[in-house]
């Protein structure tokens, strides 16, 4: 037979569990969304690179130029063009 202290226990853990799911789960939904703008912004510097090989004009594929892309959108773009024909890099 189980007490009623095992019972109350077990109340209060799921209590408690969904407490915390809850708190955990609005700094989750926006890591998600900045993992998704990232890889949008992967995609959109690969697309980039593939047109811009006719005229011999490429952006590096790393995390930060991706987040920047991905997060900005098109003034991203422009911001990492700008900072790649002004640094020559």
């Amino acid at each position: 037979m189980i007490g009623y202290s095992t019972i109350f226990s077990y109340i209060i853990g799921i209590i408690l569990l969904y407490f915390f799911g809850r708190m955990f789960v609005g700094p989750m939904k926006v890591i998600v969304k900045l993992i998704c703008s990232t890889i949008l912004g992967g995609v959109a510097i690969l697309v980039i690179n593939f047109i811009g090989g006719i005229f011999n004009f490429n952006i590096a594929l790393n995390p930060v130029s991706a987040f920047m892309i991905g997060t900005l959108g098109i003034p991203g773009v422009g911001l990492i063009v700008a900072l790649n024909s002004i640094l020559n890099i």
